[in-house]
């Protein structure tokens, strides 16, 4: 609630070596093909809401789910997903405001969820405390009549005024209106702003620093504001002052505040240049001042008067990928007196930054494992120690206030479930508060690392979750998941849906640390971006050569997952490599990478795959266009393609097209979209386990019969 800052890789609110002498780049994907060449027979279904198209998703909906539903495996995964999704067997996990935890919470009675609260001294004694609703999303979507989704609230300090974010059926549009925790209401003739992909945070009580879509001519071409203006109570949103504005080309431009461990608020705007570059400026003066930082940087927050910042690239004589602080009164100075407070080796990394009133805590990995530093400044000097804590697993932080000295975090691994633990005695000690109850028994489980090797010599782990008694025998049903995108990390979590699904099914579960992602920091994305994107999917080829020459699958039993950015590797997968599988499960994906910037959120997502309309990069990205590159062949297994009519974000014409284009082809698919989801494919719990029942039915007949 302290930090509303949009940085350029939070746009994501998002989530890739051949052994032999074949290139990974075969005849297969870069053959042309009629759809490359002539105009796209399919751009009607990119009409998201029309009739033609959405009749379209109703008829494949009906081809598709009764050979799912059918199965006899699926009453049984649907009732173990439902129990799953609203089970009350999940740690609290929230953040801390005004002396209090503030959680939200879902289950079985709120299917849409709760925002409740709970004094901060009584959560941190046993992390199980007596909570309070202060906003019931099921209540106010029932008394609207609307299909609310929460995302996200904002309150100020020292009031009781909040604003909450609601988005209609997902979307990553909001509609944000004022509410008062006093009076559990939204504030009658309060802040209210319509739908849009917009940025908004508090000055004061009665001043907004409001980035939207103020009319024609104001949103950038990746569908984000460019324009910051100020808003005061009681006028119309149209007067509005504005601050500063960003360009078109933009990604977008966003207001946010910073705030000290004095409680000093300091408003700042974020213009995102690139999606991993982007420019600061401090609006605390009489005009916006330029904060100096290199453009591949990201602010997390200030401490003790101090500017806190992880650096992407090098700058200054300092390193990739380190954390580093400077007085906060040199933001506008040529040279600030940058002191460099962590620099990761090449097998480290920072995965986030947390401020408290008395350290700064960092949660970072060592070859995809877990670990907490605390740095503090003692006098003039600035001192690093670790926190103790479980080891071999992930470690995030749960909840930290730059004006508290209580901070929580959170271990797990694959098998081990959510352990919440408190930061004490100025967070220099990790105390056991709470852990979950097991929701699978993983006593016949062991989790492992491994290592494949890529076609550039690259060493790329992955993590195996199998029985320990598993033969390997090469017939071992497995899935496969990665990302390997938008420096994503994939890091060891505890999967209640895995373990109930997949692996006491008879499963074994792969995990790909593959570049693209951020599991060794800045380097480990940048190494796949634009047109040296092929190692990506070099990596992951080169795990499942691994998985097979290690006998624990074969291409038979092989099935591979990954939704978003992941949805572009399967698809990528599956033209270059269907040999080595038998089942993909397509989520939310990209598959149209010549027409990707010209839909919806696409342009701001060009610094990551290069652009269609740069002919160096045009020509790579026709290499690996999955729909444009799909032909018929006897090795293509049988996909399951999923997406939502309400995802905003990637558009679902990437799906749709694609399974058409199949269906043209003769070419057997499986295809479901939910009309309501969002970008995470289902708007409550419950859809969410019904999308995840049909995966892994699918999965079972692919891999298991």
């Amino acid at each position: 609630m302290r930090l509303a800052i949009l940085a350029a890789t939070a746009l994501a609110a998002l989530a890739l070596a051949a052994c032999s002498s074949t290139s990974a780049t075969s005849a297969a994907t870069t053959e042309t093909t009629p759809a490359m060449t002539a105009e796209d027979p399919y751009l009607w279904l990119e009409d998201v809401e029309g009739d033609r198209a959405l009749t379209w998703v109703r008829e494949q909906n009906a081809r598709s789910l009764p050979q799912l539903e059918n199965d006899p495996r699926y009453p049984r995964l649907l009732a173990d997903a439902t129990a799953l999704a609203n089970s009350r067997d999940r740690l609290p996990l929230g953040g801390i405001f005004d002396g209090h935890y503030y959680n939200f919470w879902q289950d079985e009675a709120h299917v849409r969820g709760i925002y409740r609260r709970a004094r901060l001294a009584d959560f941190a004694r046993n992390g199980n405390p007596q909570w309070e609703t202060v906003l019931d999303i099921d209540a106010i979507a029932s008394a609207e009549n609307a299909n609310w989704v929460f995302k996200g609230i904002d309150c100020l300090e020292e009031t009781t005024l909040c604003l909450v974010s609601l988005s209609d059926g997902g979307k990553d549009a909001v509609t944000v209106r004022e509410y008062d925790l006093a009076t559990r209401s939204f504030v009658r003739n309060g802040f209210v702003m319509p739908e849009a992909k917009s940025g908004v945070t508090w000055l004061d009580r009665n001043t907004l620093i409001v980035a939207t879509d103020w009319g024609p001519g104001t949103m950038t071409e990746s569908g984000y504001p460019f324009v910051v203006k100020r808003w005061t109570r009681g006028t119309p949103l149209a007067s509005a002052t504005e601050i500063m504005r960003g360009a078109a080309n933009d990604v977008g431009v966003f207001g946010g505040v910073l705030q000290d461990t004095d409680g000093r608020r300091i408003p700042i705007a974020v213009r995102a240049t690139t999606f991993f570059e982007s420019t600061n400026f401090r609006l605390d003066g009489a005009q916006p001042q330029q904060i100096n930082l290199p453009a591949k940087s990201s602010i997390v927050g200030v401490y003790q008067g101090y500017l806190i910042a992880t650096l992407q690239e090098a700058w200054r004589g300092h390193p990739q990928g380190a954390l580093i602080a400077y007085p906060l009164s040199e933001t506008g100075s040529e040279n600030p007196n940058v002191t460099v407070l962590f620099a990761p080796n090449p097998r480290q990394s920072i995965e986030g930054v947390s401020v408290t009133h008395d350290a700064i805590i960092v949660a970072g990995y060592e070859n995809v494992r877990g670990r907490l530093l605390r740095i503090a400044r003692n006098g003039n000097a600035w001192s690093t120690t670790n926190i103790a804590l479980a080891e071999n697993g992930s470690v995030t932080m749960a909840g930290s206030s730059p004006t508290e000295s209580q901070a929580f975090a959170v271990f797990e691994d694959y098998l081990t479930p959510d352990t919440l633990y408190a930061l004490d005695e100025r967070a220099t000690r990790a105390r056991s508060l709470r852990s979950l109850p097991a929701q699978f028994d993983s006593s016949p489980y062991v989790s492992e690392q491994y290592e494949a090797v890529s076609r550039d010599g690259t060493r790329v782990p992955y993590f195996v979750l199998r029985r320990r008694d598993m033969p390997f025998n090469g017939q071992n049903p497995t899935l496969l998941y990665a990302y390997g995108g938008f420096q994503v990390s994939n890091t060891p979590a505890y999967s209640p849906n895995v373990g109930k699904l997949w692996l006491d099914r008879g499963g074994v579960y792969v995990m790909a640390n593959i570049r693209g992602g951020g599991e060794f920091g800045p380097a480990w994305h940048q190494a796949g971006l634009r047109t040296h994107r092929q190692v990506i999917y070099d990596d992951f080829y080169a795990v499942e050569r691994d998985l097979v020459e290690r006998r624990i699958t074969s291409p038979r039993r092989l099935g591979i997952m990954g939704g978003s950015n992941g949805g572009l590797l399967m698809g990528v997968m599956l033209n270059q490599h269907p040999e080595m599988i038998n089942a993909a499960v397509v989520q939310v994906p990209l598959l149209d990478m010549l027409r990707y910037d010209q839909l919806l959120a696409g342009a701001s997502w060009v610094d990551e795959y290069g652009s269609p309309s740069n002919p160096e990069e045009r020509a790579f990205l026709e290499t690996i266009t999955p729909y444009q590159n799909l032909r018929r062949r006897d090795d293509f297994p049988l996909p399951l393609v999923v997406t939502s009519t309400k995802d905003d974000r990637v558009h679902p014409g990437h799906a749709r097209k694609y399974v058409a284009r199949m269906i043209e082809l003769g070419m057997p698919v499986l295809y479901y979209e939910n009309i309501d989801g969002g970008h995470a494919a289902a708007a409550n719990l419950n859809e969410a386990a019904r999308r995840r029942s049909l995966e892994y039915t699918y999965l079972m007949q692919r891999l298991m019969d």
